[in-house]
C-alpha cells in the first residue's frame, strides 16, 4: 500500500497564534499526531507532559506532548500531539482520524468520511 499525505493545520487551543500548517503523513499505526517541536512552540502549543513511544524500528523513545486543535478536510478535533525532533516528518495519527470520522480507503489509499461513527449500543 502506498503512502497517504494530507494538509493539516495545528493550532493552540485558544487559537491565539498563527497555526502550523504542513503536509502530514497519514499513519494508522500511530496513535498520536507528531510535528517538529519548534513548529508546535511557534504555534503556541505548550508541553503538557512526557510519554514513552515505540518507533517503527522497535526503538523506545521518550518525547514531550501537548494538546492542539487538529484541522483537516474541513473537520477539527482536539488531540494529543508529540513534540518531535527537528526535521521529522509530521504524522497524523489514528486518534485524530477516528475523532473526526475520517478513515483511509484501502482501495484508493485516500481519506474518506465514514457514513457514521461507530458507537456501541448504549
Amino acid at each position: 500500500m502506498g503512502l497517504t499525505h494530507i494538509t493539516v493545520s495545528v493550532a493552540n487551543l485558544s487559537k491565539s497564534q498563527p497555526p502550523y500548517e504542513s503536509e502530514f503523513l497519514v499513519d494508522t499505526g500511530a496513535i498520536d499526531c507528531l510535528a517538529p517541536a519548534s513548529a508546535l512552540q511557534a504555534a503556541g502549543i505548550g508541553v503538557e507532559g512526557k510519554d514513552v513511544y515505540e518507533l517503527a524500528n522497535g526503538e523506545v523513545v521518550e518525547y514531550p506532548y501537548g494538546f492542539a486543535r487538529i484541522l483537516f478536510m474541513g473537520s477539527e478535533t482536539v488531540a494529543q500531539i508529540i513534540f518531535g525532533p527537528e526535521g521529522c516528518e509530521p504524522i497524523l495519527g489514528v486518534v485524530a482520524l477516528e475523532n473526526t470520522g475520517i478513515g483511509v480507503d484501502p482501495v484508493s489509499r485516500g481519506l474518506k468520511r465514514m457514513s457514521a461513527k461507530p458507537l456501541k449500543k448504549i
